[in-house]
């Protein structure tokens, strides 16, 4: 079969301006980046169909090294509503060059069912990642110059908190020391960058619902603290203006279409990991206003992804799906019974059905948030008919509802049953509420405890010293009626990568927690998760290349 940037570069891609036409939206809301791309102005003030349309979650089991497809499955629904009728639209992050230049080598679906033009897209696209890092950093160069010229006094910084951030995997960079050299060249300090998804700004950015609201989050972002002891903000640093004149125009959300001219709005791009691992809040609900159906993902497996999707973005947009997908594969499910690496593609009934434990811990988390939930199996050309007939009949045992995917090889025509699923599934209109896992005014212990034990299956938590000292700032704060963000690895329900499956009774160590008070949320960091990943032995970079004017090797 051909490459996924082989199919995108032999599609011939249909003028934006008439993918926005088909779904109505104005001319006069459009700032186009050429001929495929542009970006969308509606005020959200001026949206007004939210409540008619269906929202539809795509999120995964635990994932492994094979991969998902998650994406893949995202864009192939889209393309599998319109294949049957529907007005629907996909609503995806943006690739970072961290992970496409490192293991993943793009995010932008694959095969046949892809969001276009793929090469831009996981590039530098409409330079949004680019804004997002300089807004970042111009705070950090802002409060060292103000370091500098207020050094010593009573409204000093003591204690910085702010990092800098880099779209490029960079473990190097983790820990640093910055300022060195002669006195004018700054404070010698302790330093360090995360990766530009892991920013604050990047997390502000996706839950911000207006140009004002952008600003008043900026204000509020905690830089340190004082020799007196007192919390310093960009507000008390009066650059808040000049930020959001950084991240003005990146504030709108991207249109393009798919394989198959579908629309397709890709805006703003945190990990599910390390951060919140949804698109932009103002990307969502624009779809919504001019589409009936909108697919939209949550990175990595439910308990990071959907997790954050619905305790924070959720809770704070007053969002809801009609739906929750959870996409499989036999090569993550042998993975998590057991199945080595180098044997995931060959029939293995007892690996498979062992892997069937990480889905139902899945299936009964999204259930606890009051979800419907279909379960999506996404199909490789190695698949047996005997494996796909155990996943179904076990899923019919559970009482929950399947469906096989094959977008990938047929675009909407593969996923046309799929689609057929999900409109039944949401014709009728569901007001019931959504479970959170947790109050608001929970503690912030309680509140990782309740996700650490329900859905994780923790036997008990464990917050290290630093970040216990941590807990009294942020009631201080007043921030502790935050929802809150865990950073954990995404191989494993525990915090180690190792314990594939469903790990059972263990401890979960809470090492550090971070104030993320412009995001109005607390990062709880879990057990050695780093915020700025490395590179692998073998980047994807190695393959990435220009021949004869085509970038080649992106996936």
């Amino acid at each position: 079969m051909k490459s996924d940037i082989e199919i995108a570069q032999e599609i011939k891609l249909k003028d934006i301006s008439e993918i926005a036409e088909k779904i109505g939206i104005s001319e006069d809301n459009l700032v186009s980046y050429g001929k495929h791309i542009t970006k969308v102005t509606t005020p959200l003030n001026a949206i007004s169909k939210l409540e008619k349309s269906k929202l539809i979650l795509v999120t995964a089991i635990s994932p492994t090294k094979a991969g998902i497809g998650k994406t893949t499955v995202s864009v192939g629904l889209a393309l599998g509503l319109n294949y049957i009728g529907k007005n629907a639209a996909v609503v995806i992050r943006e690739p970072s060059l961290g992970p496409c230049f490192g293991m993943k080598g793009g995010a932008a679906g694959g095969g046949y069912a892809q969001v276009l033009p793929m090469e831009r897209i996981n590039l530098h696209f409409t330079g949004d990642f680019h804004a997002i890092t300089s807004a970042n950093n111009m705070i950090a160069a802002l409060l060292d110059n103000y370091r500098y010229h207020h050094q010593n006094e009573a409204d000093g910084i003591k204690q910085v908190l702010w990092k800098r951030v880099l779209d490029v995997n960079d473990r190097s960079l983790r820990n640093i020391i910055s300022g060195l050299g002669a006195y004018t060249d700054g404070v010698p300090s302790e330093a360090g960058f995360d990766i530009t998804a892991a920013s604050e700004i990047m997390a502000i950015f996706c839950l911000a619902e207006s140009l004002e609201d952008l600003k008043r989050r900026i204000e509020k972002i905690l830089l340190g603290f004082t020799y007196s002891g007192k919390p310093f903000t960009v507000k008390d640093l009066g650059v808040a203006g000049s930020i959001v004149a950084l991240l003005k125009d990146a504030i709108h959300p991207n249109l393009v279409q798919t394989t198959e001219g579908t629309p397709a709005f890709v805006h703003g791009g945190p990990f599910a990991n390390i951060a919140h691992g949804c698109n932009s809040v103002f990307a969502t609900k624009t779809a919504l206003n001019y589409s009936d159906y909108v697919v939209t993902e949550a990175g990595f497996g439910a308990d990071l992804g959907a997790e954050k999707f619905l305790n924070i973005k959720c809770r704070k947009s007053g969002l809801k799906p009609a739906l929750s997908v959870i996409v499989v594969t036999t090569q993550a499910l042998k993975m998590h019974g057991g199945v080595s690496a180098k044997e995931i593609k060959m029939p293995n009934e007892q690996g498979l059905r062992k892997g069937f434990e990480n889905l139902d811990k899945h299936i009964e988390n999204m259930r606890a948030f009051g979800q419907k939930v279909l379960v999506a199996f996404n199909q490789y050309s190695f698949d047996t008919d005997e494996e796909i007939e155990m996943l179904r009949k076990h899923c019919e045992n559970k009482g929950v509802e399947f469906t096989v995917n094959n977008a990938f090889l047929e675009g909407g025509k593969g996923a046309a049953d799929f689609a057929e699923k999900v409109v039944q599934l949401t014709e009728d209109s569901d007001d019931t509420p959504i479970q959170f896992t947790y109050d608001e005014t929970d503690s912030i212990e309680e509140k990782i405890e309740k996700i650490a034990k329900n859905l994780y299956g923790a036997r008990k938590v464990v917050f290290s010293e630093k970040a216990e000292k941590m807990i009294p700032k942020i009631e201080e704060l007043g921030a502790s009626n935050y929802p809150v963000c865990i950073a954990k690895t995404q191989y494993s329900f525990s915090d180690d990568e190792r314990l594939y499956g469903v790990a059972k009774d263990f401890t979960f160590h809470v090492s550090d927690l971070v104030i993320n008070n412009g995001a109005e949320f607390i990062v709880a960091i879990a057990g050695s998760m780093m915020r700025m990943p490395g590179l692998p032995k073998e980047p994807q970079a190695r393959y990435i290349d220009v021949v004869e004017g085509k970038i080649v090797g992106l996936s």
